[in-house]
């Protein structure tokens, strides 16, 4: 099955190519497609030894924050750079099943 999410910027189309983050799913892989005037490119998620355990539908989500969770555990300046560079920044969050940290007075 594939389900199309976009998150389309304020200049949607440009030459018939949707603008912005477009996600589509489908039996064993997922395609992200990240499209601006000045950079297009598809992002695959296919089950893999870590991205295997979620959802058809869910595995973009888990592949891209395990690898960035990863890639930020790296500390490596070339990564780190390259990261601010580009202005993008993770954190990682809690999971509902470990539940929210207790709030401090």
């Amino acid at each position: 099955m594939t389900i199309p999410i976009q998150m389309p910027s304020d200049h949607s189309e440009s030459h018939g190519q949707p603008q912005g983050v477009t996600i589509k799913t489908g039996e064993e892989m997922a395609r992200v497609r990240v499209t601006c005037p000045h950079q297009s490119g598809l992002i695959y998620a296919v089950p893999g030894e870590r991205s295997w355990v979620c959802t058809d539908e869910l595995r973009p989500a888990h592949a891209m924050a395990g690898f960035f969770r990863e890639l930020i555990a790296l500390k490596d300046p070339r990564v780190e750079s390259l990261l601010q560079q580009w202005g993008l920044y993770y954190r990682s969050l809690p999971l509902e099943s470990e539940g929210e940290p207790e709030a401090e007075a």
